[in-house]
């Protein structure tokens, strides 16, 4: 008789799932034992990191990807970037070993006591196999519900005893679809408004870049149809616009009041792939314009629910755009001049500015280019110089969490080396938030990633500072980091890592970087001058 363990394997292979992130710990060991040759391990020193490189990996390759934890312990340590993985809907099938079901009643040492509690509420389903026969079902249900849109992360606490139980009958693979169409009758509904709308706006998001390939493309012929300016969601997690198109306005700030003060003077605002809306921090004013109409179209449900304004409809955002193209009238083209300024020029005084930085890596980047950005208190100046227009090109995390955009870098990277594409991953991290996953460098560097590093060191948490302006919260401690020495943390962990002061030293580190295909970290100090925290 097959074991639990080998119908479990023959069933990820059929699902095609196949690469296993994790770090491991003694309850998960029965799980990996003579591990298969045709599974992949990438193995990172901390849970937040295996988390974070899964998220990137299975982001980069569309597909879930299996995480393993130690049991109650490491799934603590990894709940931070589970939040982050839930809220930008990548499915993972997160497991964690646990104790012999023969002693679970004594609740032993490392039981993971209320397992299937532990990751709630961000998992979308979360499980422990009643009989260890169930365990490859279990797995079944979990990559099913992890496709779902909205796509998100599931849990499974595994006994260490259930792999080598004997199975008795198999598990067969089924075909479950995985994207919602929108209702007609509400398409046609929402066809009418926008037809009969004198001035509308569109606000484009996340979802649009993970509804598929084609999708990025209708949703610039949407846009074009209406002849309609396009905002990017506050805290966008994916490009889901081209950022240098003449009908790109830029991304809208997370306010109350000047993110409808943005939209005056539209009759109809059309939200896409995103919440309605993602606010922080608190400004009052008016939801919507005076005399303005909203229309929301997300695959979650649950964002449909708590938009607080507006009309919404349940659909995949490339369905949607699909759908509803023969419904629109098409709107004269008019000579417009671009809805956005250029970038501005920098000054290349000493310490650098932040935007002296991102011109000098923008000037000096190549065409294909994978993009993350972890530097809070410089996002005006990055999204000033770097202008997306190819779709898959740029990753955030929407949470707003630290910690993540680290491990995703390199989980981005494997997924650039497995797809062939084989772009290099620049990160831009701030010094504070590299401390946060910072162990993901090793794994970066065990695999020969094509990751460069850049920090940008202005010894504090800017944003922190930003944020006590706002809030008037003066003499807050706690927000200074001086004496880190970030090159030789990353040197420790087998990087290349320089540090360089002018924009002639960080083009040269930089093209130095690109060609080396593996790991880098450049360490450059910026002033530490505070920016307006809702600037947009």
């Amino acid at each position: 008789m097959p074991t639990v363990k080998e119908v479990t394997f023959n069933l990820l292979r059929k699902l095609g799932v196949t690469t296993v992130v994790g770090n491991p710990g003694s309850t998960e060991e029965t799980f990996l034992k003579n591990f298969p040759d045709d599974f992949d391990y990438v193995m990172a020193l901390q849970e937040a990191s295996v988390v974070g490189i899964a998220d990137g990996l299975s982001q980069g390759l569309r597909k879930p990807v299996i995480v393993n934890v130690h049991t109650g312990a490491g799934l603590g340590n990894a709940m931070g970037n589970l939040l982050t993985a839930y809220l930008n809907k990548t499915p993972l099938i997160i497991t964690a070993g646990q104790q012999t079901r023969e002693m679970l009643l004594m609740e032993p040492f490392l039981t993971n006591i209320d397992g299937v509690q532990l990751p709630k509420p961000w998992v979308k389903w979360a499980y422990q196999p009643a009989r260890p026969e169930d365990v490859p079902g279990a797995f079944l249900r979990a990559y099913v519900t992890a496709i779902q849109e909205p796509a998100g992360p599931v849990f499974l606490s595994l006994p260490l005893d259930d792999w080598d139980k004997e199975m008795t009958f198999d598990v067969d693979v089924r075909s479950v679809s995985t994207r919602k169409g929108p209702d007609p009758d509400c398409l046609k509904a929402f066809a009418a408004k926008l037809n009969a709308s004198r001035n509308p706006v569109l606000v484009y998001g996340g979802d649009i870049a993970r509804s598929g390939a084609s999708a990025w493309a209708d949703g610039i012929a949407f846009a074009e149809r209406l002849n309609a300016p396009v905002w990017e969601s506050p805290f966008c997690e994916r490009t889901p616009f081209p950022e240098t198109h003449q009908l790109f306005a830029g991304e809208l700030p997370a306010a109350i009041g000047p993110l409808s003060d943005k939209l005056a003077d539209h009759d109809l605002i059309v939200v896409i792939g995103a919440p309605v809306f993602r606010y922080y921090p608190y400004v009052p004013g008016k939801y919507l314009p005076t005399g303005a109409q909203l229309i929301q179209v997300t695959d979650d449900p649950d964002e449909a629910a708590k938009a607080i304004v507006g009309d919404s409809l349940v659909s995949d955002a490339g369905l949607f755009f699909k759908a509803i193209q023969s419904f629109i009238e098409p709107r004269t083209a008019q000579s417009r001049s671009p809805l956005r300024a250029g970038p501005k020029t920098p000054v290349n005084n000493l310490p650098l500015a932040p935007l002296a930085v991102f011109a000098t890596l923008k000037a000096n980047s190549p065409d294909e280019l994978v993009v993350t950005n972890e530097s809070p208190s410089n996002t005006a100046d990055f999204q000033d110089q770097f202008r997306f227009d190819k779709p898959d090109s740029f990753y955030t995390f929407a949470s707003g969490g630290l910690g993540w955009n680290m491990p995703a870098s390199v989980g981005l990277a494997l997924a650039e080396k497995k797809t062939g594409r084989n772009r290099p991953v620049l990160c831009l991290m701030g010094d504070g938030s590299y401390q946060y996953s910072l162990q993901s460098v090793y794994t970066a560097v065990q695999h020969h990633a094509h990751v460069i590093y850049v920090v940008l060191q202005n010894h504090e948490y800017g944003i922190l500072k930003e944020f006590a302006v706002l809030e008037e919260t003066p003499n807050v401690p706690g927000l200074d980091l001086p004496g880190i020495d970030i090159v030789s943390l990353a040197r420790g962990y087998g990087a290349t890592a320089v540090h360089v002061e002018t924009a002639d030293e960080l083009a040269l580190a930089y093209r130095s970087a690109l060609d080396f295909r593996g790991t880098s970290v450049i360490v450059v100090p910026i002033t530490p001058k505070l920016g307006n925290l809702i600037s947009n």
